[in-house]
């Protein structure tokens, strides 16, 4: 006997569209949602209750027992309200961190991704090979000459090839490591994604006259935008959330917001009420820009997962 097997040509990805559509989807997906929110809206609770309530009962009893204050916030982030925290300074710091070092790589791993999908030259598949071995590197492995870059330059035996950088305890070097590191992975992602455009119109902006920049600027930076949001809220949360790097170049200067909560963990460990409100001022800005940026962030990971 034989048995006959049907074929199905329809997209995995639009299967699973379906059944995510689906009522049980549906539900699955709420209840996955709503568990996944239970620490986020129980810390967020808890840092705006009183001391004495937050260390004696759970964040639950809140709604049974209403007393909120606002006291943990000012606490943590004016160092003049007594506790000398001052969350403030470090968190515009992070921001002062988190932008550029977001931007910049972005930028130019933008350009390095044209260059790779649409540009001809000579060594482009080996060179585009080289920055994905890169994606291997670990970070720490890169920590110590950047470090010896930055105070004793780059030398072939006696010839000095790059001046030392003079820049330690500085925020540009900050910003430096952030897209050292961070180049690899950009380019990579957007030149799966510039590459997936269709060849046709790149061919037509050609013919019409078009330069490279032209072609660039008006045609594949907008058609790019998901991706590019995609990857900025990877980066940027990336970036807001690292402590190493912050600490090891930026120095107590330019310490991030996340740095200080390490700080704030080991000199308050007992005072759960001004932790809790300091780990909600370090995350609220990573939800905000993922919230708001979160339809670019779907359309950049489904981009190109279904043709037709």
């Amino acid at each position: 006997m034989i048995e006959t097997v049907e074929l199905t040509t329809e997209p995995v990805g639009r299967s699973v569209s379906v059944a995510l559509s689906s009522k049980t989807g549906k539900v699955v997906v709420c209840v996955l949602v709503f568990f996944w929110t239970i620490p986020t809206f129980g810390l967020l609770v808890s840092s705006v209750r009183p001391e004495k309530e937050v260390k004696t009962t759970g964040w639950w009893t809140a709604f049974l027992r209403p007393k909120f204050t606002l006291s943990n916030y000012s606490k943590v982030w004016n160092s003049a309200a007594g506790s000398g925290d001052g969350l403030g300074h470090y968190f515009l710091n992070s921001f002062k961190i988190a932008i550029p070092s977001t931007v910049i790589p972005i930028s130019i791993a933008a350009l390095a991704a044209y260059a790779f999908s649409w540009m001809r030259f000579k060594g482009r598949d080996w060179l585009y090979i080289g920055v994905i071995c890169l994606l291997a590197v670990p970070l720490q492995m890169a920590l110590i000459p950047v470090l010896q870059l930055n105070t004793h330059g780059a030398h072939i035996g006696s010839i000095p090839i790059i001046p030392a950088l003079g820049l330690q305890d500085s925020i540009v070097l900050v910003w430096m490591a952030h897209t050292f590191f961070g180049m690899p992975f950009a380019i990579f992602i957007l030149r799966n994604f510039i590459s997936a455009l269709p060849s046709e119109l790149i061919e037509a902006a050609r013919v019409d006259g078009a330069g490279h920049l032209t072609v660039f600027r008006k045609l594949v930076l907008p058609l790019s935008i998901p991706a590019i949001a995609s990857l900025a809220i990877f980066q940027f949360m990336w970036v807001w959330n690292d402590l190493l790097i912050g600490r090891l170049f930026g120095g107590s200067k330019n310490l991030p917001i996340i740095g200080k909560l390490v700080e704030l963990a080991g000199t308050r460990g007992q005072d759960w009420h001004l932790l809790t409100a300091g780990a909600f001022v370090a995350m609220a800005v990573p939800l905000v820009v993922f919230f708001s940026l979160q339809r670019f962030f779907v359309r950049g990971l489904l981009a190109g997962a279904v043709k037709g």
